[in-house]
């Protein structure tokens, strides 16, 4: 997602998001996120989980009828936590402007939003901070980068 914004004193601002994929350090804000002890915990609940799965199926009575909307139930409760994990990716925010020179040195905001929907928001109100106040807000996620 990136944005080209005309700021009040007419500089081109770039902001975008990008998806965050690796594990980034934790910090106070985020520390409850981020506690696991690596992938090891999750890959054995996912092994245990479909163990216990394929022996629930095969260790069923053949005259047992089992109702489509209990598979779909668990189906969705599977579904769950990978999707909630998805949708709460961190993003990192960049907005910048600037091309090197003398004239136009480059100045770059980088700050850090959790969860996709959230992101949205927090572009579109750097967008407004940048064409209103020709930057980004101290307030908000993003903070200048040397």
């Amino acid at each position: 997602m990136t944005r080209l914004v005309r700021g009040a004193d007419g500089r081109m601002w770039t902001v975008r998001g990008e998806l965050e994929w690796g594990k980034k350090p934790a910090t106070a804000e985020d520390f409850e996120h981020d506690v696991s002890g690596g992938h090891g915990p999750g890959v054995v609940m996912m092994v245990l989980v479909v163990v216990l799965g394929l022996v629930w199926v095969f260790r069923m009575p053949t005259d047992v009828v089992v109702p489509a909307w209990v598979v779909l139930a668990l189906l969705m409760l599977f579904l769950f936590f990978p999707a909630r994990w998805a949708l709460r990716r961190p993003w990192k925010l960049v907005a910048e402007t600037g091309d090197g020179t003398p004239e136009a040195p480059i100045e770059r905001w980088v700050g850090t939003v959790r969860g996709m929907f959230n992101v949205r928001t927090e572009v579109a109100k750097v967008t407004r901070d940048i064409q209103k106040d020709t930057m980004p807000s101290f307030d908000g996620p993003l903070h200048p980068v040397e």
